[in-house]
């Protein structure tokens, strides 16, 4: 699932939730090896948030066409979760953590492009990314 923080208090409710932002957790690089691409090994939420899960997304276009490649896949993905996260009143900037799958090792740097690419300059997430056999239909090679 894919997490987001918004705050809830009378207060803020009338404020944007663009302003509720996570904290990516810094870890000592003696205690814990660094990150192996761009997310935190932990974020925090500030008090008083609401989390809202979404399903997976897969990179399947409105119109229901599915592109090749696993980046424009994860692109189309990132874009469904935005979508997703717009009709809650949130953002992509209220991401805490991500759980991704590709369905081959060779899959793993267009999902990361894109990726980077949907986050840039958003503080880094939690994320998982793991290579699975496969997915509902077999033209599908990423899902977030």
């Amino acid at each position: 699932p894919l997490l987001y923080a918004r705050a809830t208090s009378q207060r803020s409710r009338a404020l944007s939730m663009r302003a509720v932002v996570h904290s990516p957790v810094e870890t000592d690089p003696a205690a814990v090896h660094p990150p192996f691409a761009n997310y935190a090994h932990a974020t925090s939420v500030p008090p008083a948030s609401v989390f809202l899960c979404t399903s997976g997304q897969l990179g399947i276009a409105p119109d229901g066409s599915v592109p090749a490649s696993a980046e424009a896949q994860a692109a189309i993905a990132f874009q469904n979760i935005g979508a997703i996260l717009a009709a809650s009143g949130a953002g992509l900037q209220h991401v805490v953590r991500l759980n991704a799958y590709v369905s081959g090792r060779e899959h793993l740097p267009g999902y990361m492009r894109a990726r980077d690419e949907a986050l840039r300059g958003l503080p880094k997430t939690a994320s998982t990314l793991m290579v699975v056999s496969g997915f509902a239909r077999p033209e599908f090679v990423v899902e977030i």
